[in-house]
């Protein structure tokens, strides 16, 4: 089954963002140290490095199959988290999914 999310651009036009079947996602690994990267400078502050402060929200235990949800959280803001959405483009954001999914477990 194939399921897509769609990204409200900077001209109000819909665009594919991301399409993913019902299996885990695979990354390469460029994406996912970019992921990484852009996550170390962005997120940490709130997040602690390498998703390590699970007292705000434990990024370590984020569902691999709610990534629609991660990309509005980070994209529109949620609670105290400011959106990102003016400061990091889209594939900044497939980026930090790609690190959020399969990086820094336990």
């Amino acid at each position: 089954m194939l399921k897509a999310i769609l990204w409200l651009g900077a001209a109000g036009l819909l665009t594919p963002l991301a399409a993913w079947s019902d299996a885990p996602d695979t990354f390469p690994p460029d994406q996912i140290k970019r992921g990484a990267a852009t996550f170390a400078e962005y997120c940490t502050p709130c997040h602690g490095e390498r998703m390590s402060n699970p007292e705000l929200f434990n990024l370590k235990k984020f569902p691999p199959d709610q990534r629609a949800r991660f990309i509005n959280s980070v994209s529109n803001g949620k609670n105290a988290m400011p959106p990102w959405r003016g400061q990091l483009k889209p594939d900044d954001i497939e980026a930090l999914w790609s690190y959020v999914s399969t990086g820094e477990k336990d």
